[in-house]
């Protein structure tokens, strides 16, 4: 693997970013305060870390004007330390880069339309009617269903499964595992027994949206499942059918979305948080990890459920008086209902 080196002051333009120090420094890799050594660019985004800023040997630190008077390094101004952060790792960035063409491999259907510039790996499928546009990477063993399009600089790694009939907008990067446009769980039941309802809609996604790992997003039973420009999801959550998730979105692993839920922009949901079917959530809503939500959220804002963890003992004792508390707020108003008589 090829080190690349920029020169400090090549950095702090590229960033924006006002230096203090020598733009001379060469900066080859990207590490934490405490482990950055001499050839390395840190960064300091997070109050928690601060107490390691004064032993770093980083040539340079990425930090706010308020935390520079301590940085015994090189130093890069940034109202967003962690922007600057997550630009420059793209510059050092070691994954391959694909090349361009159809692997000998993979199976391309001849109704398929597959630009020049996209690259096809090793076992992948593309069915009828695919259209991929230019500069889409498509990894090793991946299956593209009938008639999907692939909007141009997508990168969907290897083993992932788009179904029949998604839409993948611009500059969309789904990972390994991700399932998109699978059946959802639609079940008529008639005396008992559970009859298969076919699932009619599709999965559009916007443009610059990112799916994770294992991730699962299905199709709409009549109308479409929609997820909207900039959306970010992380490693296995569900997404069921006919959800709509707003514009710049982002959900945590293990986030749960019943069926028909219609998501507001700029959302934050915390991981392993739920929302119930049908039901509407505003713009600017955050929901902490673990809050379950079953009704309506008409106004932005944090909103949380459930408790944090505790000794055994002390939440065994807290669970007695969870299941006291209808009868103590019954007591409690027959003796306001006395005092006011």
């Amino acid at each position: 693997m090829t080190v690349k080196s920029y020169r400090l002051g090549e950095i702090a333009k590229a960033l924006g970013a006002e230096l203090r120090g020598d733009p001379d420094v060469m900066v080859s890799g990207l590490a934490t305060l405490q482990a950055a050594g001499s050839g390395q660019l840190s960064f300091l985004a997070n109050p928690a870390y601060a107490k390691h800023l004064a032993d770093t040997q980083a040539a340079a630190v990425i930090l706010s004007p308020a935390a520079a008077e301590n940085c015994p390094t090189n130093v890069l101004l940034l109202e967003n330390p962690y922007l600057g952060y997550a630009q420059l790792s793209h510059w050092f960035d070691p994954t391959p880069v694909a090349p361009q063409g159809v692997h000998p491999s993979a199976v391309v259907d001849p109704a398929a339309t597959v630009a020049t510039s996209a690259s096809i790996g090793p076992n992948a499928v593309i069915e009828a009617g695919v259209v991929i546009g230019e500069q889409v990477v498509i990894g090793a063993g991946s299956v593209i269903g009938a008639r999907t399009s692939i909007g141009s600089d997508s990168i969907i790694r290897s083993r992932v499964t788009l179904a029949h009939d998604v839409v993948v907008g611009r500059r969309c990067h789904i990972l390994s595992g991700a399932v998109i446009g699978s059946d959802g769980f639609g079940f008529a039941n008639e005396k008992g027994q559970w009859h298969r309802i076919a699932q009619l809609g599709r999965v559009v996604l916007g443009d610059d949206v990112e799916v994770g790992a294992n991730t699962t997003i299905d199709r709409g039973a009549l109308d479409d499942t929609v997820i909207g420009n900039g959306v970010k999801l992380d490693n296995l959550i569900q997404i069921a059918h006919n959800v709509r998730i707003g514009d710049h979105c982002a959900m945590a692993a293990m986030v749960g979305i019943a069926g028909s839920t219609k998501i507001g922009s700029h959302c934050v949901f915390g991981g392993a948080s739920g929302v119930a079917g049908h039901l509407e959530i505003a713009n600017q809503v955050h929901l902490t990890g673990m809050t379950l939500v079953t009704g309506d959220i008409r106004e932005s804002g944090v909103y949380s459920s459930g408790t944090s963890a505790d000794t055994n003992r002390q939440w065994r004792k807290n669970a007695v008086r969870f299941r006291q508390l209808d009868a103590l707020a019954r007591r409690v108003k027959e003796l306001e209902k006395k005092t006011e008589g």
